[in-house]
């Protein structure tokens, strides 16, 4: 199979229809052989009725229904994990997303063997103050963090190498970073395709200011997790021993100072007196808290299971 295209959505009822037709016509001019996977990530309307209208009218459509709403990565996932074409395409429901800029991505992954092409929304037709502003902000921080040199990477029209989305774990809200998760995994071919954006004909987004306040703490999430998720004593550990490092020092001042005092017969005071003390006693506490931190953390990483991320009510 060519082309696998993951589509997650949520209340997009009215999309679905002239969205599936237009993805059609693209595969049929193009002779692609695909599947088109809808992941209904918990909808209210009657999205998941749609989908399965439109699979009994194509072979091709494939649908996967979360008992509620487990959020964009989850559903990723799950597609994720059902994709079977050499090429997986991601793209929203919502008709932002151009479906004839398949071809091109696919030619991009196939021939000229880039692991991973995210979409760049370089003109945009969203509120300047209220989008276009703080994602511009976002990915500045992205690129600066991961070094990852994308303008957008928040566009949901990427392609991915069939190796490429079978070899990372997508969770939390970690869809916005598929290609900083790429590149730790060791896919360090990423490339960029300007792509046409353009204005929502149905409904409304269902994303909110929250996300960029959450996408910057996954930021910092993913890179604390790229630098010390597999050794996090390597961090851990060395914190504790810079805390163990003042304590001892402070505790050698509160010692120097007894004797210079004995030594010049003058009046001591009680160790308990004297601030030096309370900073050695804070600083070995936190110094052997960070150790046990970071022991807790690889005995954890040595023994966590993967728990169940999201429910599935019914697929085909």
């Amino acid at each position: 199979m060519n082309i696998s295209i993951v589509i997650p959505l949520l209340n997009e009822q009215e999309s679905l229809p002239e969205l599936h037709q237009w993805i059609v016509k693209v595969m049929t001019s193009h002779n692609f052989s695909y599947e088109l996977l809808f992941i209904d990530d918990g909808s209210t309307d009657g999205s998941w009725n749609t989908i399965t209208q439109l699979s009994k009218e194509n072979p091709n459509v494939k649908g996967i229904r979360f008992l509620r709403n487990y959020g964009k990565s989850q559903a990723l996932h799950a597609g994720f994990a059902k994709a079977q074409g050499d090429v997986i395409i991601t793209m929203d429901a919502d008709l932002q997303d151009s479906p004839d800029e398949i071809p091109e991505l696919y030619n991009m992954i196939t021939k000229e063997n880039y692991d991973l092409i995210s979409g760049w929304k370089k003109k945009r037709y969203d509120s300047v103050i209220f989008k276009n502003i703080p994602s511009k902000l976002f990915n500045w921080a992205a690129r600066k963090t991961s070094r990852v040199k994308l303008n957008d990477f928040n566009c949901g029209l990427k392609a991915y190498k069939k190796e490429v989305v079978k070899n990372i774990e997508v969770s939390g809200e970690m869809h916005r970073y598929i290609p900083v998760l790429a590149k730790n995994a060791g896919f360090s071919k990423i490339g960029e395709k300007v792509v046409i954006h353009q204005a929502r004909k149905y409904g409304s987004t269902k994303f909110g200011m929250e996300r960029f306040i959450n996408g910057f703490l996954d930021l910092i999430t993913i890179w604390f997790l790229s630098k010390f998720g597999k050794q996090p004593m390597h961090l851990f550990g060395a914190l504790g021993v810079l805390m163990f490092l003042i304590g001892f020092m402070s505790a050698g001042i509160i010692g120097l100072m007894k004797l210079w005092k004995l030594y010049h017969h003058e009046p001591t005071i009680l160790v308990t007196n004297n601030p030096w003390f309370y900073i050695a006693l804070a600083t070995m506490i936190i110094g052997t808290q960070l150790f046990l931190a970071g022991f807790l953390g690889e005995i954890i990483l040595r023994t966590k299971n993967n728990e169940e991320r999201y429910k599935i009510s019914e697929g085909f």
